[in-house]
């Protein structure tokens, strides 16, 4: 085996906790890979720790037990979520992203890896204590956003389709009201979520909270709990939803068409 070298080591280290947050690694894992005593690598870890959170981006919990281990939690300060969130305001506050019927044209930001990576660590910093079992959107353009935050907690992501696949097996389909007050369908398979998990929803948009709505009710069909709805943006109006407790990142004032204006405020 080639002897690795202390600052190595922790690099290598940290490209290892980074890339599967929320997974639990025991030092014999490490020790295996690297060659080093546990001992030797519970500094390491010492050094991992102090440096993540020096400068905002998570820590290492240490689980203890047989069965434990260490592993990384993202996280982000309030600074640089403030900084994230005030920025993509400013990015969706463009005049060019009107498009006809006074909509918001949003699909790059949302399609942007490097964004949706950091917003998905927001919600897995202001939802944490909710514990949740698995993430779960509709498709198609929230699917990003929830895979990125399923990502940061370490959880599987459930998609709830618009209409059953039979290539999924039995599923339940319920009927809702979208924002624009159409009846659609929408349908998950019955294996996709264990009975009395807890569920978080992820979204991209909510109007009047009828998709959002749907969901929750969706899982309650299957045993399923939703302890949280998390958006990435609402609109002011109408200000009653049909989800009564959601958190959203940026709030959706106003699309002016004649003016060219958008006014799309960070949620602090």
């Amino acid at each position: 085996m080639i002897k690795v070298r202390r600052v190595e080591r922790v690099v290598a280290l940290s490209k290892m906790l980074m890339d599967m947050p929320g997974y639990l690694f025991s030092l014999g894992h490490f020790s295996n890979i690297f060659g080093a005593a546990k001992s030797t690598l519970s500094e390491d870890m010492v050094t991992i720790k102090q440096a993540i959170e020096q400068f905002g981006l998570g820590t290492v919990e240490t689980v203890s037990g047989a069965a434990g281990g260490l592993r990384y939690v993202p996280c982000h300060c309030e600074e640089r979520m403030n900084t994230l969130l005030t920025t993509l305001a400013a990015r969706l506050s463009e005049p060019e992203r009107i498009i006809p019927g006074g909509y918001l044209y949003m699909s790059d930001i949302l399609f942007m890896p490097d964004l949706m990576m950091q917003v998905g660590e927001i919600f897995r910093t202001r939802f944490a204590h909710l514990a949740p079992d698995y993430i779960m959107t509709v498709e198609t353009k929230g699917i990003p956003l929830a895979f990125t935050t399923a990502r940061a907690f370490g959880l599987p992501l459930v998609i709830v389709r618009q209409g059953s696949k039979v290539t999924e097996g039995p599923s339940v389909s319920i009927n809702y009201v979208t924002g624009a007050k159409r009846i659609q369908t929408m349908s998950l398979p019955r294996r996709a979520l264990a009975q009395g998990s807890k569920v978080l929803v992820i979204d991209d948009f909510m109007k009047a909270g009828g998709t959002a709505r749907g969901m929750i009710d969706l899982a309650n069909e299957v045993g399923a709990k939703v302890v949280g709805t998390g958006v990435l943006i609402a609109t002011n109006e109408p200000e009653k939803k049909l989800v009564e407790e959601y958190l959203a990142l940026l709030m959706l004032h106003d699309v002016d068409q004649h003016t060219k204006t958008i006014d799309i405020r960070p949620v602090f």
